[in-house]
């Protein structure tokens, strides 16, 4: 679900397998169990945004334990601008750090069991007296979870060799995103469907005999992640090789903050690349916010429940592999810069059409709900028309994660690669809270959910005027 860009990419642009006329080509190699390990960690983590932050729990919150749509939307924008402010002043300094400390498996332990056990600490998130422990509890792991990829990106050049890097940080990503689908899946199947349809392969009551009535199948739903986590954190602590220890962590965080200031006051002399990066801080940051905000809009305003918020991520979720293909396609066609241009304009076009569609009311024009079948989800064609409208905003979000980076490799000299990448990966936390803090502000100022989504088209629309200037390479 975040576009946390790795070594891996840096490196495989510079693979000397890949040039014409290169050294010959060197024995197959093979992912090993500590890449394994590495690659599984990240498969346990990526849940917790996919399935509660984006698709099940978050959107539980807004609607019935804060009960207000609007005010739940804010609230969880909220939410989403201080865990980004937490990444952006405390990931690149604890990364920069972590490069000269060493030792990390003890700090990610520690953060991994302080994540994990507030996620299954989530149970007790109800209406009622314990509604205040949403805030708190989320705030921890969504807080910690910008130091979590620090700390465990850090650890992949180790895990593995230069040659298979790209490849075992892409089977890290394809593992979060397989995890999640499974667990929204079983969401659907075992604790949504259960007791509300009468089909043979469900169930007849929810899975551990959860009551709906106190909306225990919400509940249960970050235990699973965080269970998930914990399991599947323990290859990495027993496979993976740890970095030897360098400087004291005291020291290391010291340096860091001063190798953090020394990378920014670069960006200055670094021309097209320095624009692209500030063009991607503000058109990344609004993509960002439509995913992790959207699942909250959707089920604010289209009034849906556990069952039609996890058919909804499943479909999300399989679609947004098509926009990596997507991406690819439109580099290859039209060059990476002008790709990224068409598919920020895609999801501007996109988002601005979402929030003219609600339960009474398609493309800003007042309508009955008009059921188009006879079956007991996504029935109307205002929820039909909707979920089409997503899907296109899903495809053009990944593929313009994959343009980025497909653009960054471009732009960036050979020499100075790594660097460069490095800048990339805090120009994507650096100002991660701008979406959230703008539908925060503009949804209660306005009191309207439509209008505070789609505020996040100003900071695609300034994103795309500042890319304009980026100098593109010539096509190859």
């Amino acid at each position: 679900m975040t576009d946390v860009p790795s070594e891996a990419a840096a490196i495989a642009a510079q693979s000397p397998a890949a040039a014409p006329g290169g050294p010959p080509t060197q024995a197959r190699e093979r992912i090993d169990r500590g890449a394994l390990g590495w690659a599984l960690y990240e498969g346990a983590r990526n849940p917790w945004v996919i399935v509660c932050i984006i698709y099940v729990f978050a959107p539980y919150v807004a609607t019935t334990v804060i009960g207000d749509p609007v005010e739940g939307q804010a609230q969880i924008a909220d939410l989403n601008k201080w865990s980004g402010l937490i990444a952006a002043f405390v990931a690149p300094i604890l990364g920069a750090a972590a490069d000269r400390a060493g030792g990390r498996k003890l700090p990610l332990a520690i953060v991994t069991a302080i994540m994990a056990t507030a996620m299954t600490l989530c149970w007790f998130v109800a209406p009622g007296p314990m509604a205040w422990t949403w805030f708190p509890l989320l705030l921890v792991v969504s807080g910690l979870f910008g130091l979590n990829e620090a700390l465990h990106n850090s650890m992949l050049p180790g895990a593995t060799t230069p040659r298979l890097l790209p490849h075992v940080s892409g089977l890290g990503l394809a593992l979060g995103n397989a995890a999640g689908l499974l667990i929204l899946v079983f969401t659907l199947v075992f604790l949504a469907f259960p007791g509300h349809v009468n089909w043979s392969f469900i169930p007849a009551a929810p899975a551990f005999g959860l009551d709906p009535k106190a909306f225990e199948p919400q509940r249960i739903v970050p235990v699973i992640c965080g269970v998930w986590f914990a399991l599947f954190a323990i290859p990495l602590m027993l496979w993976t090789p740890d970095t030897q220890r360098g400087e004291p962590w005291g020291q290391a965080i010291r340096n860091g903050v001063g190798a953090v200031i020394s990378t920014l006051r670069k960006l200055k002399s670094l021309g097209s690349v320095g624009r692209f990066l500030i063009a991607r801080m503000l058109y990344a940051d609004a993509k960002t916010a439509i995913l992790v905000i959207g699942g909250v809009y959707v089920s604010g305003v289209m009034h849906w429940g556990l069952i039609e918020m996890t058919i909804y991520g499943i479909v999300l979720s399989m679609l947004a592999v098509l926009g990596g293909f997507v991406g690819g396609w439109l580099d290859d066609a039209v060059g990476p810069k002008r790709a990224i241009m068409i598919e920020i304009g895609m999801t501007c076009a996109a988002l601005i059409l979402q929030v003219s569609i609600n339960r009474e009311m398609i493309f800003f024009q007042p309508m009955a709900p008009v059921k188009v079948w006879d079956v007991p989800y996504f029935a109307t064609l205002q929820e039909l028309t909707l979920l089409a409208v997503v899907c296109v905003l899903a495809v053009f979000i990944t593929a313009a994660y994959a343009s980025s980076r497909t653009l960054m490799t471009r732009l960036s000299p050979p020499a100075m690669v790594g660097e460069l990448f490095g800048l990339y990966a805090l120009a994507g936390t650096a100002t991660s809270w701008l979406g959230p803090l703008l539908v925060s502000a503009v949804t209660r100022t306005t009191q309207s959910q439509q209008i505070g989504f789609v505020s996040l088209s100003v900071l695609l629309i300034a994103g795309l005027v500042v890319l304009t200037g980026v100098r593109a390479p010539a096509r190859q």
